[in-house]
């Protein structure tokens, strides 16, 4: 069976809207506003593209990366070469710039789980991340935690009513410019 690892730029408040400038929200961009670009802090960013064997999304992170990270060949490398999946409802056809197989279900995801290989891993995918985590599907969390808070804007977690998902940390680090990453395993 594959782990399956969900990654994602997050605020201290959990808000992952728009980390990179999407259009829309009120504060997009704000990964890179008031806060010093150092290297290290993305380290575990680079080292999921080494460790994932698959690129799992939603279509709304899929339809904003498809037209520009298959042009980014230094900087995403590993996940311009690994396959890719897309789970969406509405999506009729992938996109020839950056294919992918298109999934229609949190069952098809689980069945993709089932097979062997390196972990899949979810980028972005705000309200996919959500509905895998509320399947119990997620094993893995990767976050990068900037030191802000953004009040409204997606956010990680759902408010879903259910029991406690209980975490065990993994990795932790802060680095000198505030930003954390934090890896945490989800306990079963």
């Amino acid at each position: 069976m594959r782990k399956l690892i969900v990654t994602a730029f997050v605020s201290v408040d959990g808000v992952m809207e728009a980390p990179g400038g999407e259009a829309g929200y009120r504060n997009t961009g704000w990964t890179f506003k008031d806060i010093e670009f150092l290297p290290e802090a993305y380290a575990l960013k680079t080292r999921e593209q080494d460790e994932a064997g698959a690129l799992l999304m939603g279509r709304v992170s899929y339809e904003a990366f498809a037209p520009v990270w298959p042009g980014m060949v230094e900087e995403f490398a590993g996940y311009n070469a690994m396959p890719r999946y897309v789970v969406s409802t509405t999506l009729r056809e992938q996109d020839e710039r950056w294919p992918a197989t298109i999934l229609r279900s949190i069952d098809d995801v689980a069945a993709l789980k089932e097979t062997e290989g390196d972990p899949i891993i979810v980028h972005g995918s705000a309200r996919l991340g959500q509905s895998l985590a509320d399947a119990g599907l997620v094993d893995r969390y990767h976050l990068t935690v900037f030191p802000k808070l953004l009040g409204a804007g997606r956010r990680l977690f759902s408010g879903a009513d259910k029991d406690a998902t209980i975490l065990s940390l993994v990795e932790n680090e802060t680095h000198a410019n505030g930003i954390q990453s934090q890896v945490f395993d989800v306990v079963r």
